[in-house]
């Protein structure tokens, strides 16, 4: 007798009460919508492994900051679009203090989440040079970074890691630049949704690909030092966070508060232009935007400016003020992020005892490391079909198809884990393992 918690013919009646098209494919907002209605119909908690949306509490000092900046009157005035000139700075001293890169204040971006940063990069970087307009993606990914360039009408390409990895990279993805129409190249590092992480070696390779080519990469450090398996996070004290922009001055850094923080409320976020990059003048976006056509001063003021009109001002100073303490010495992330750590490695177990693998398992010398997200797979289940499983037995999760992977599986959050679920995770997967024996 199956010891499914949630009907099929339940989950199927949701699934059509909300007009989801496509269950097995289904984007993280539809998961998250058939999770909640199931909860909210018959009262029973879901394992929430769909939206990775941070699972501790904001910062205190960020919160102190707004609060004060507010008190001081900041929120009658409109932020300059630049960024305000405390966040610059100590986002320069922040780059300087845990990547050892120097970045001068002004090229250091203010952005209302990593989202408006991706978005206003792609605009630019595919308009800088006529005829260089597709984007690389390095994956999996991001959906919602695809999802951008359907709105903005430009075509992309893309590449599962999984099998270049290593010395491999290189020529994989030559076989793309080499062809001369690909204006940028995007990952994320610790990566969203494996976990994975391009070493040292690797991108040195990207770097160098990204000068021959002329070709900007876009490094999404959304999960900044969040690799646990290295002791980063120590202000100006090696081992620094790997990062391209050591190897080539073609990159934009996009690092947001959202989840270092836990600050994903305010959304708030900066694009790190290497100077370089910044005050290069660029005759194709002169001719379209009729402005000076410096790539930092047209990103900013003729495509930044006109999707947000600048960051609230009052998350900017709380921005700055965790910036500066962390810098200091005073505010260590890392170690307040290291709880997602201990999730993943308790929620890795019950998965792998009950007969699920990680599909993502390794980086290009060392076994994957445990952190926000993990990935899973289960027999020769598609992860279509493992996620429609799973939410019979009330876990959600998303498919890794949907993240550009080729590999079967689904993508794990650990950020809505709390200690009184670990047994009911634990026994629910039981269930599942007895209900499909391997």
């Amino acid at each position: 007798m199956s010891k499914k918690v949630f009907s099929e013919e339940l989950v199927d009646r949701v699934v059509k009460e909300l007009q989801i098209a496509d269950l097995c494919n289904a984007t993280i907002g539809e998961v998250l919508l058939v999770a909640s209605r199931l909860e909210e119909l018959t009262g029973i908690p879901f394992i929430r492994m769909d939206q990775g949306s941070p699972g501790l509490e904001a910062n205190r000092i960020g919160v102190e900051a707004e609060k004060a900046a507010l008190d001081r009157g900041v929120g009658s005035q409109y932020p300059p679009a630049a960024g305000i000139p405390e966040l610059k700075n100590e986002a320069s001293r922040f780059v300087k203090a845990f990547l050892d890169v120097d970045i001068s204040p002004m090229s250091c971006i203010p952005t209302t989440g990593g989202v408006a940063a991706s978005f206003s990069s792609f605009i630019a970087c595919t308009q800088r040079i006529p005829g260089k307009n597709k984007v690389l993606f390095i994956d999996p990914g991001f959906p919602i970074q695809k999802s951008q360039l359907k709105i903005l009408g430009i075509d992309c390409e893309s590449f599962d890691v999984h099998d270049f990895r290593g010395e491999a990279i290189g020529p994989k993805l030559e076989s793309y630049l080499s062809r001369g129409d690909f204006a940028a190249i995007v990952y994320s590092n610790p990566n969203n949704p494996a976990w994975i992480c391009l070493e040292e070696s690797e991108l040195e390779v990207i770097s160098r690909l990204a000068t021959e080519y002329d070709v900007i990469v876009m490094e999404d450090l959304a999960y900044f030092c969040m690799d646990f398996r290295h002791p980063y996070g120590k202000p100006y004290e090696p081992p620094y966070a790997p990062t391209v922009a050591k190897y080539t001055d073609n990159y934009i850094l996009m690092l947001s508060s959202s989840k270092i923080f836990s600050y994903a409320g305010q959304r708030m976020a900066l694009a790190c232009i290497s100077d370089r990059l910044f005050d290069t003048y660029y005759p194709g976006l002169a001719a379209i935007y009729g402005d000076s056509g410096i790539f930092g001063q047209t990103y900013i003021a003729s495509i930044l400016y006109m999707i947000t009109s600048g960051c609230t001002a009052s998350t900017q100073y709380a921005y700055a003020e965790m910036l500066r303490a962390s810098s200091d010495g005073r505010l260590d992330f890392n170690t307040d992020t290291r709880e997602y750590e201990r999730r993943a490695h308790r929620m890795k177990k019950i998965f792998t005892d009950n007969g699920f693998r990680i599909v993502y398992d390794r980086d290009a010398s060392l076994p994957v490391g445990d952190g926000f997200f993990f990935t899973l797979g289960y027999g020769g289940m598609t992860g279509g079909e493992l996620l429609k499983e799973l939410l019979y037995y009330g876990v959600s999760c998303i498919n890794l198809a949907t993240t550009g992977s080729l590999q079967s599986g689904v993508r794990a959050c650990t950020s809505r884990m709390t200690e009184e679920l670990y047994p009911v995770l634990e026994a629910r997967m039981k269930a599942f393992s007895e209900d499909h024996p391997l």
